[in-house]
């Protein structure tokens, strides 16, 4: 049975996933989750992911949220001895911390000011931008302390696909983050060495920024976790 992939076209944690199906090969079905009419929000899926988030990936019947955990099923299920996800223990280590780190940290602290006020009823504030470059100047250690060519190796990993879509919000909004050499260099790189995952994650960064331009109203959505925005008719 084909794998399924219940995604958005724009979000982070989906792009990601995406990537790793084609960097490995695997065929698969992609179901757009349409988030403005709210389907994530219904039972049925709630019958897949009880959290609501996005994605989700099925597996013949198997189904798993949290697209960390995604990415790590699909290479140790299909792609067990794939550079990707490397099995050495201290190699995987790296992999997974970068893993963590994105998502308690950098993505955390980087979408909360890219993304979520694109969508929601949040400020971009000073404190806010403190937080950001709090994360970017952590990676940037990171990434010179390993001294290598990808976020936790010398080959491109699952953690590269986390961190490089996090990363790409803040180009979407136009935040200029060249003073962070290390990543600066590992960003560009990775558009230039892998022009297949590029295009996936351009498409949803030109998604990104139609909704800059053009607030959507998500107010139907009576979101349990975020404020809705108001929008004004004209």
């Amino acid at each position: 049975m084909v794998l399924k992939l219940y995604a958005v076209s724009d979000g982070p944690p989906s792009l990601s996933v995406r990537q790793l199906l084609h960097q490995l090969e695997i065929p698969f079905e992609l179901i757009n989750v349409d988030y403005g009419k709210g389907e994530h929000m219904t039972a049925d899926y709630a019958k897949m992911n009880p959290q609501k988030e996005i994605p989700v990936l099925e597996d013949d019947g198997f189904y798993l949220g949290e697209s960390n955990a995604i990415l790590q099923y699909i290479c140790d299920k299909y792609k067990p001895d794939s550079y990707m996800y490397p099995r050495d223990p201290k190699s995987r280590a790296l992999v997974n911390h970068r893993l963590c780190f994105n998502l308690s940290t950098y993505y955390a602290n980087i979408s909360a000011y890219t993304m979520a006020p694109i969508f929601f009823d949040y400020e971009r504030t000073e404190f806010g931008l403190k937080k950001v470059n709090m994360a970017l100047d952590v990676f940037e250690t990171y990434l010179e302390r390993l001294g290598t060519s990808h976020a936790a190796s010398e080959k491109l990993t699952i953690a590269d696909l986390q961190l490089f879509n996090s990363t790409m919000t803040l180009e979407a909004i136009d935040f200029d983050f060249r003073k962070y050499k290390k990543i600066h260099t590992w960003y560009n790189n990775f558009k230039q060495n892998y022009p297949d995952l590029w295009k996936i994650s351009e498409d949803a960064m030109k998604e990104i920024k139609y909704f800059i331009a053009n607030p959507p109203d998500l107010t139907h959505l009576n979101h349990p976790i975020h404020p809705a925005r108001q929008i004004k008719k004209k």
